[in-house]
């Protein structure tokens, strides 16, 4: 089973959205004993909060079905060996994340938006307030992973 850690700034918009679209992907293509999916924050600003209610609703507009419970955590250092992958939405939590965790020896650590062959950022819905950009982002990125195009 391969382990991924979706990783953002606050773990309340970008990374759970990727965590639960990613997981709604799997189980519709049959792969739920495959993959196991979570997400974190490189902050501790959001700590113990939920999933932000303009993501939420994103989320149910799409018909992806998400964890009502889901408190948003920061990277412990011992993710780096509970996980396969730390998949970090922009560079900024690339930068944060080794912070964390030290060095990338095993190659764990990519940009989601790399798996659509595109090295940029998954747009950030928290200064825009377009969480559609960032759901179609994580949906491209994801269906890419898993080779769904």
């Amino acid at each position: 089973m391969k382990k991924i850690l979706f990783i953002c700034h606050g773990n309340i918009c970008r990374s759970p959205m990727a965590e639960f679209v990613f997981k709604a992907l799997v189980k519709s293509c049959g792969m739920d004993e495959m993959f196991y999916a979570e997400s974190a924050a490189v902050s501790t600003e959001e700590i113990g909060n939920p999933i932000y209610p303009p993501a939420k609703r994103c989320l149910t507009q799409h018909g992806i079905p998400f964890d009502n419970n889901k408190r948003a955590r920061q990277v412990v250092p011992s993710d780096y060996d509970k996980f396969d992958l730390l998949i970090c939405m922009d560079n900024s939590n690339i930068r944060l994340l080794k912070r964390i965790i030290g060095d990338d020896p095993e190659n764990k650590v990519h940009l989601m938006m790399s798996y659509a062959g595109k090295f940029r950022d998954v747009a950030d819905p928290w200064y825009t307030g377009d969480f559609e950009t960032t759901f179609q982002d994580v949906l491209e990125a994801s269906e890419a992973f898993l080779k769904l195009d």
